[in-house]
């Protein structure tokens, strides 16, 4: 453990910001896999309103920092793509 008051308070801060990045990405990565379970089933209603909510999930993670804008934006058209494809 850190000796200095603002080094521990910077462990502090890390840990909880740590917790927080990752919900940002768990939740991200489900949603994803979501989409991803409705396009394999063939079910294009559920694949759509699955990509709805990826797109929402992956926004609000590039909105904090947790993922790189441009990883976002692959993740989107990827998903879309293959929501689009379907029959």
């Amino acid at each position: 453990m850190a000796n200095m008051k603002n080094a521990k308070k910077r462990v502090l801060v890390n840990a909880k910001k740590h917790i927080r990045n990752n919900n940002y990405t768990a939740s991200m990565k489900t949603a994803v896999k979501n989409v991803e379970k409705a396009v394999l089933a063939k079910d294009k209603t559920v694949a759509e309103e699955a990509l709805k909510v990826a797109i929402k999930r992956i926004d609000k993670a590039a909105g904090a920092n947790v993922v790189a804008k441009n990883k976002c934006a692959r993740e989107k058209s990827r998903l879309t793509k293959k929501v689009n494809q379907m029959n």
